[in-house]
């Protein structure tokens, strides 16, 4: 029994050290966005949507809850933000080329019918990002209609 008391204030001691090592946060400003909003153009009900399901691991503005500030926690959420701002970063959108942005709204749409996005894993502990059938619905038909209006323009050029 004292070896497991002695195993158990070991694990607590790297608990405890392990709190003062974070990653760092991705907190950026809302403006960071205009360039997808205003070019893609979501309606209200899809704007709302896109910030309870999308921007935290999609864009440069995540909203840190309060869990993430848990080691080894933190490091699991800041893998996940990595690696969705990695695959689609609504903050850089701007930066896109035409083509890469109707690819990008093809994924779009496919994920979230096939309901692959948002993750499992994200909507264990966000509820509100789980989308109901008419949302999924919503989304699906604005960025089919996205799509299209970047593959009129890849025709025009």
């Amino acid at each position: 029994m004292k070896i497991l008391k002695k195993i158990l204030l070991f694990l607590l001691i790297i608990f405890l050290i392990a709190q003062f090592f974070r990653p760092d946060k991705n907190e950026g400003e809302l403006s960071s966005l205009d360039s997808f909003l205003n070019e893609t153009q979501p309606t209200e009900n899809v704007h709302t949507i896109l910030k309870q399901a999308c921007f935290d691991c999609h864009s440069n503005v995540t909203k840190h809850p309060w869990y993430s500030a848990i080691t080894p926690v933190n490091y699991w959420i800041a893998d996940h933000i990595e690696h969705g701002k990695k695959e689609l970063n609504f903050s850089n959108w701007a930066t896109y080329s035409v083509k890469r942005k109707e690819h990008k709204f093809e994924e779009i749409w496919e994920e979230v019918e096939k309901k692959h996005m948002p993750l499992d894993s994200y909507t264990w502990m966000h509820s509100e990002a789980k989308l109901s059938s008419e949302q999924v619905e919503l989304i699906v038909n604005w960025a089919k209609q996205v799509q299209a209006n970047y593959k009129q323009q890849l025709k025009n050029q």
